[in-house]
């Protein structure tokens, strides 16, 4: 009944004019963002926040500003992925996998519509758990350590081979590109430089940002000069836009799935949408098996990510606002935007500013709901930028991408790097190395290092830290029989 009433005060909150209004443009800036690839979710809520600032709006509406603002974002990276087939950020990596295929065969509405319904469905299974489990799953989260969450990442990168299954170690093989970019730039515990060649612009290492618009919107681009004869073909069929009450019931239980498991991984602080995504989509392919098409333009290969991925972001909130640690990126910039109003998040927040944590609890919900009801009519008004002739869609991306990256640091340097790591990616494509685990295995490379250090850290350099515990030695297990299992049954089943 406390949190019944707690949640109507919230409502009380979230539902007046202002508020409304606010949730409301939050939606539709974050679902622009979105759309907008390389941006992401990170990038709209660091530039919101010293805007809400300077607005002096009260801290309860500039959290629903950043929150929905966050959402949107979920929503809209969907949109680049399945329509050019280059990711809006990391975590709708996984959508592009059947998404863009989509495209291909003339269902753009419907990938887009099922991605719609999933991302509701995703946020709101996580809010549901942040109203209802905050509090335990936040105990259950603490108990990660470096250790575990080494483990996690381990596991994470074993499956990254069941992206491709015909060409797994094509898989592995981009995934440890990725990773050995991580290693590029000053190291953090030792200040030495590896990799840079004396080069200074490398001694930062290379940003996430250039990795993503350059291999995927430049190689995009040169693949598309390359086809535009296959281009127009597949511009001129959007099929229906809206899915089929059947094609919706096949992808209900991937879509409840999904939910659950990326609201779980989302409780985790650091985890983040991407590892969600990335383990629902393999996920729901090991589940499929065989009958699936995923890889090749499977529904279920687009709802299970988007599901994930949004609830991820939604359970990200609960380590916020119970813990004080961030849950994702995009939450540690908001967590500094409570600090420009003297606001600590953690366990005492509950008590000290509830009004501010259930008005933005039932602020999620609103803007889940506004998310929705924009998202599901705009479908045609999306898939008419398949209208445009793919050759002239070559020089709008690059002067976006390129927009986009002096943004960030306005130097030439950066818009260099682009057209070189673009060039890279279309050799690398054209060599059928798939993007997608190159790109993961370098978000999860900096983790991984950074964990495997400060398990090392605290043991005195002892390695049998790595699997004490109950949690770790599943994970490693888990990430071994993945690896390991699937070949040997094969050559089982082979020989039988």
């Amino acid at each position: 009944m406390d949190i019944l009433l707690q949640l109507a005060q919230g409502f009380s909150i979230a539902l007046t004019p202002e508020n409304i209004i606010i949730a409301l443009i939050g939606c539709i800036i974050g679902t622009a963002v979105g759309m907008l690839p390389g941006l992401g979710p990170i990038n709209g809520v660091a530039i919101l926040t010293p805007l809400a600032f300077a607005m002096n709006l009260p801290v309860g509406s500039a959290l629903i500003l950043l929150a929905t603002v966050y959402m949107g974002c979920e929503y809209g990276g969907r949109i680049s992925s399945i329509l050019l087939g280059i990711p809006g950020d990391v975590s709708a990596i996984m959508t592009t996998l059947d998404g863009h295929p989509l495209t291909k065969q003339g269902k753009a509405g419907k990938a887009l519509c099922i991605s719609a319904l999933s991302s509701f469905a995703g946020s709101f299974v996580a809010i549901c758990g942040i109203i209802l489990f905050a509090p335990i799953l936040a105990k259950w989260a603490l108990s990660f350590g470096p250790s575990e969450y080494f483990a996690l990442i381990i596991f994470a990168i074993a499956t990254l081979g069941s992206m491709m299954a015909q060409k797994p170690i094509r898989s592995f093989l981009a995934a440890l590109i990725g990773l050995f970019l991580t290693t590029i730039g000053v190291d953090g515990n030792t200040g030495e430089y590896r990799f840079t060649f004396g080069n200074h612009h490398l001694y930062d290492g290379i940003s996430f940002i250039i990795l993503v618009i350059g291999l995927f919107s430049i190689s995009e681009i040169l693949l598309i000069l390359e086809n535009t004869h296959t281009s127009k073909v597949m511009i001129q069929k959007t099929g229906k836009i809206l899915v089929s009450l059947k094609e919706l019931v096949s992808c209900f239980y991937t879509i409840i799935r999904s939910s659950f498991l990326g609201f779980f991984v989302g409780v985790l602080p650091g985890a983040g949408a991407t590892i969600a995504s990335a383990i629902a989509y393999m996920s729901e392919k090991k589940w499929a098996g065989e009958k699936g098409n995923f890889g090749n333009g499977d529904l279920k290969g687009v709802a299970a990510p988007e599901a994930a991925n949004n609830a991820s972001a939604c359970g990200s909130f609960i380590p916020m606002l119970t813990l004080g640690l961030p849950g994702s990126g995009t939450t540690a910039i908001m967590m500094g935007a409570l600090a420009l109003y003297n606001i600590n998040p953690g366990p005492a927040m509950f008590d000290q500013q509830a009004d501010i944590v259930w008005g933005l609890v039932a602020a999620l919900l609103v803007a889940n709901i506004f998310l929705l009801i924009l998202n599901i009519p705009l479908i045609g008004m999306f898939i008419k930028v398949l209208s445009i002739p793919m050759w002239s869609l070559a020089p709008i991306i690059a002067i976006v991408s390129a927009i986009g990256i002096y943004s960030v640091n306005a130097t030439n340097w950066d818009l260099i790097m682009i057209f070189f790591i673009g060039i890279v990616g279309f050799v690398l494509r054209k060599l059928e190395l798939p993007m997608a685990p190159l790109v993961l295995g370098f978000v999860l490379g900096e983790h991984l290092e950074v964990n495997l250090r400060r398990a090392l850290s605290i043991s005195g350099g002892d390695f049998s830290i790595l699997y004490q515990g109950y949690i770790a030695p599943i994970l490693l297990i888990s990430a071994f029989l993945v690896m390991f299992l699937p070949p040997i049954v094969k050559i089982f089943l082979k020989k039988k």
